[in-house]
């Protein structure tokens, strides 16, 4: 079994995909491999029946969201396409469908406390740049030096999710707080947001995500903002400013305007100037 597990890693390298694809990528083939094996079925001769078993059990035993049994399936198709060799029949093997829900978006006021509770300069630096450019985390933490141009007050964003390099603009706030981190912090010239035992490797993306909840406990929060939290809100309080959606989309980098238009639902003002026909009509008598 491990002489295809390497095969399937090989694969996703072969296309050029991400480490940290590879690792997300990797967690249920593995657990597929590992089924096959106490089966004692060869993963060549496996059936759709066997795959519709591995994956049956998967939800049950480990209580899977959709979403993620979507994910164990879309690597399932991966590997018997690219290890196999076999075609894939989504009709054997249907995707699973769940409900959508709108993401928490933090009020301004919320995303002001937040930073400002922030102890450490590092993490109220990282902070600041991921809700002021609307950054991903990874994008945040693989930051270079040379990656900010305080002349044109912009930030050029590489190997972004979508593999397309663009511009998100720079805040002069954030470009404070971050001027004052990278003082004190030992002028990094590399990745601004090394890691502590090597300047050669950008902070793990987790990172910054346990100081967020570490700062909402401190405020007496629910913890319930993400690092995505504050992409998002960086959208929604572009489009409340009156922002065009597709301005909005080139400087998130999204590859598709349907990504972009969620910030058309979670935007308070687009139900804020909706009024009901029941009250343009002067509403129903009471008598």
């Amino acid at each position: 079994m491990d002489n295809y597990f390497d095969s399937y890693r090989d694969m996703i390298s072969l296309r050029g995909l991400s480490s940290h694809t590879l690792k997300s990528y990797s967690t249920y083939i593995r657990a597929y491999l590992e089924y096959l094996d106490r089966l004692q079925i060869s993963p060549d001769s496996a059936s759709w029946d066997d795959m519709r078993s591995f994956i049956k059990q998967l939800k049950s035993d480990r209580d899977l969201a959709d979403r993620t049994v979507n994910c164990a399936i879309s690597q399932l198709r991966f590997f018997t396409i690219y290890v196999l060799h076999k075609p894939w029949d989504d009709t054997q093997l249907p995707m699973r469908r769940f409900d959508q829900y709108l993401p928490y978006v933090p009020s301004r006021a919320e995303v002001s406390a937040l930073i400002d509770s922030m102890p450490d300069l590092k993490t109220r630096a990282m902070t600041a740049l991921m809700y002021s450019s609307g950054l991903r985390i990874g994008e945040v933490c693989r930051l270079r030096y040379e990656d900010v141009s305080r002349t044109n007050m912009r930030i050029h964003i590489t190997h972004s999710k979508n593999r397309r390099d663009r511009y998100a603009i720079l805040s002069q706030n954030a470009l404070d707080i971050l001027t004052r981190y990278w003082r004190e912090y030992g002028k990094p010239t590399g990745y601004l947001f090394p890691q502590q035992r090597g300047a050669d490797k950008p902070i793990d993306t987790f990172f910054l995500s346990r100081h967020i909840h570490d700062t909402e406990r401190r405020l007496g929060w629910e913890p319930r903002i993400t690092c995505h939290s504050l992409r998002h809100a960086f959208g929604t309080h572009l489009y409340e400013d009156g922002v065009d959606l597709l301005t909005i989309k080139a400087l998130l980098g999204h590859k598709s305007l349907n990504s972009t238009m969620i910030y058309v639902h979670l935007a308070k003002s687009t139900l804020s100037k909706a009024v009901s026909p029941f009250d343009r009509m002067g509403g129903g008598s009471l008598d």
